[in-house]
C-alpha cells in the first residue's frame, strides 16, 4: 500500500488548504466527475518531455483528483508561473514509469511502496 489512507484525509482537509493559501506550489485544477464542480489541488508537478508527471503517493484508486482527471481526460496546471492545459492522462507503473523522470526525481522510499506515476501531455495549441 502507498501512503496510509489517514494521511490522505489529513492532507485534503488541512495541508492542501494551507498550501493553496501560500500559493507557492503547483496547483492542478480539475472537474468533479459526479458533482461537476471545479477543484484545485496542490501537488508536485514534474516536467517531462511533452508534459508533466505526478507521482501518486496515495495510489490511483484512492485519490479524488486522480479519478477526476482520468474521468475527464484533462486538467489545467498552474506551475512555475505559467498555466498549462494538459490532456491524455495515463498511469504507468514500475520501472517503466520512473524511467521517464529526470535522474534527480527518485522513487520514494521502498517502505511506502509507491509504484504509480500519472503522465499528462500538453494540450495542442491553436
Amino acid at each position: 500500500m502507498p501512503m496510509p489512507n489517514f494521511m490522505r484525509h489529513v492532507n485534503k482537509r488541512f495541508f492542501n488548504r494551507r498550501e493553496l493559501a501560500k500559493g507557492d506550489r503547483p496547483v492542478i485544477t480539475h472537474t468533479g466527475r459526479t458533482s461537476g464542480r471545479t477543484y484545485r489541488t496542490p501537488l508536485e508537478a514534474l516536467p517531462v518531455d511533452g508534459g508533466y508527471a505526478f507521482v501518486l503517493m496515495y495510489g490511483s484508486d484512492r485519490t479524488d483528483w486522480v479519478k477526476n482527471v482520468l474521468a475527464s481526460g484533462r486538467a489545467r496546471l498552474a506551475a512555475h508561473g505559467d498555466d498549462h492545459d494538459l490532456v491524455n492522462p495515463r498511469i504507468e507503473t514500475g520501472d517503466q514509469a520512473w524511467a521517464h523522470l529526470a535522474p534527480g526525481h527518485r522513487r520514494p522510499a521502498g517502505v511506502l511502496n509507491v509504484s504509480e506515476v500519472l503522465f499528462m501531455d500538453h494540450a495542442p495549441t491553436g
